[in-house]
């Protein structure tokens, strides 16, 4: 019977430690997020790349293509300021932990297996760029496909920050029915790369 109450207490204690430590990351976040409208951005721009796509009409299709330039545009200037105010926060406080499974306050305890969030997002605001900018000048389909990859990628990033890396994955699969590994080789090889150094991949 102790050794159950011992256990039950020390389940509440962990579960109310990891609330708080999630809490304040997610705050974090969202004080900087909530200045822009990037997640409204994000969600039209994937409609509208799958409005486009299935188009029958190449007249209409073109047009849904060209609509989209505006929120493409909009997208980019609101995330690169996003991240611009986002690297003033205090590098203490934006350390990631690398561990799969949330663990409160691991980065403090294992500061070696972190990454900085401050320098992750600024890669992902170099390739959703790239994406949108489509140097490459590949097609509609593939610049729209790179694009959502990239924009995906920077989603899970940020729900690692917030929850975990396993948590993040799982929403990536829930919500765009794609892995994590998926997402990784359908983004940019520059930014796949600069994320593999970072993280140590």
């Amino acid at each position: 019977m102790e050794i159950f109450v011992l256990s039950m207490l020390i389940s509440v204690g962990f579960y109310t430690l990891k609330s708080r430590y999630q809490n304040r990351r997610i705050a974090l976040l969202g004080r900087h997020l909530g200045k822009h409208q990037i997640e409204k951005l994000m969600e039209n721009l994937t409609e509208g790349y799958l409005r486009a796509l299935g188009e029958a009409d190449p007249q209409r299709q073109a047009q849904i293509w060209n609509l989209l330039v505006t929120a493409e545009a909009a997208l980019c200037e609101q995330f690169k300021r996003f991240v611009a105010e986002f690297s003033g926060a205090n590098e203490a406080d934006t350390r990631v932990s690398k561990l799969a499974m949330a663990v409160p306050y691991a980065d403090r305890l294992f500061p070696g297996a972190t990454f900085d969030l401050r320098k992750v997002l600024s890669i992902h605001a170099q390739g959703i760029n790239h994406a949108v900018q489509n140097a490459e000048h590949r097609s509609a389909k593939d610049k729209a496909y790179t694009v959502c990859a990239e924009l995906f990628l920077m989603q899970h990033t940020c729900h690692w920050f917030c929850r975990s890396k396993a948590v993040a994955s799982a929403r990536l699969l829930a919500r765009h029915q794609t892995s994590y590994e998926q997402v990784l080789q359908s983004v940019a090889p520059a930014t796949r790369q600069a994320y593999g150094a970072l993280l140590g991949r």
